[in-house]
């Protein structure tokens, strides 16, 4: 009895052995068939990619605005200057890190995103940079944003925005025109009055009006909407009278006045000038050789007589 328990035991012993071996096996022989499978699918599907290539480049803009033809067009045109080629490459090769710096460093724009569509196209999504004016100081022009970023100023992203005029550098920014600009463009009569701006100073800013004669001096950016009405008075109870082309400087920057220079620096009323004609008969007598012993001799009236 002891000796068949003994048997039965040993050969439960081998089944479970042999069992539990042909699970191991069954295992490596599964992890096998799926790395195999892996290792196939990325062959394939890098050959897959490798075969289609680069179909064409599209570009779309972010935002609403009125010049997204003339942005994309640039941007197509910048692309095609690219040092390295993009359409008809491997899709997979497209480098799409290199292209969006490669278009962020012009500074025209806020942030750019490229990616390979499904459908193999190379799509470049642009957020152009807002400018709210554009400056001319000496030989060089340039746009300015609303944080007050430069950006580069050429044909192809043209932007129809104030002009302001001036030398600009580290104790005068274009930022400091700005509220002047706003309060302007956001006014119906002064944003169609008013063509540019000049900076003088911080304390100087010129308004140019679309008819010539004269410039506005709006001073600094405080009071504006007083300088305002002092500008309106004077162009509807002063200048229709005294003449438009009297004068050519309209100051509104001192509170309560309106001061006006006149184009004609001439005095309205000068001096008289007196010339003093020489006698004739004086002219011809012979100088006189002893004039200090003239001099101390007593003065006489117009009778002859000595004055008393």
């Amino acid at each position: 009895m002891s000796l068949l328990k003994s048997s039965l035991l040993s050969s439960g012993e081998r089944y479970w052995t042999s069992a539990g071996s042909m699970k191991t096996v069954w295992k490596w022989i599964i992890l096998v068939v799926l790395l195999a499978y892996v290792v196939t699918m990325t062959v394939w599907a890098n050959a897959e990619a490798d075969r289609h290539k680069c179909r064409g480049i599209s570009v779309s803009i972010k935002g609403d605005g009125i010049n997204d033809s003339v942005t994309t067009s640039a941007v197509l045109d910048l692309l095609r200057q690219y040092p390295e080629k993009i359409v008809g490459i491997p899709a997979t090769r497209v480098n799409t890190l290199g292209i969006e710096q490669y278009i962020m460093r012009l500074n025209n724009f806020e942030d750019v995103r490229c990616h390979i569509t499904s459908q193999g196209f190379l799509d470049v999504e642009i957020q152009p940079m807002i400018p709210e004016i554009r400056v001319f100081d000496g030989d060089q022009s340039y746009y300015v944003n609303k944080d007050g970023k430069h950006i580069t100023a050429n044909s192809a992203f043209y932007v129809d925005v104030p002009v302001v005029a001036g030398h600009f550098g580290k104790d005068l920014s274009p930022l400091d025109v700005l509220p002047v600009v706003r309060y302007v463009e956001r006014d119906s009569i002064l944003h169609n009055l008013i063509t540019m701006y000049v900076v003088k100073d911080k304390h100087n800013i010129l308004l140019v009006p679309r008819f010539t004669g004269h410039v506005i001096n709006f001073g600094d950016t405080s009071r504006l909407k007083e300088k305002r009405r002092a500008l309106l008075t004077a162009y509807h109870n002063i200048l229709p009278y005294r003449g438009w082309e009297l004068y050519d400087t309209i100051s509104v920057k001192f509170k309560g006045q309106i001061v006006a220079s006149r184009r004609d620096k001439r005095p309205l009323y000068p001096f008289e000038t007196i010339i003093e004609e020489e006698d004739p008969e004086e002219a011809s007598l012979p100088d006189d050789p002893n004039p200090e012993t003239n001099s101390n001799q007593n003065p006489k009236t117009e009778t002859g007589t000595p004055a008393e």
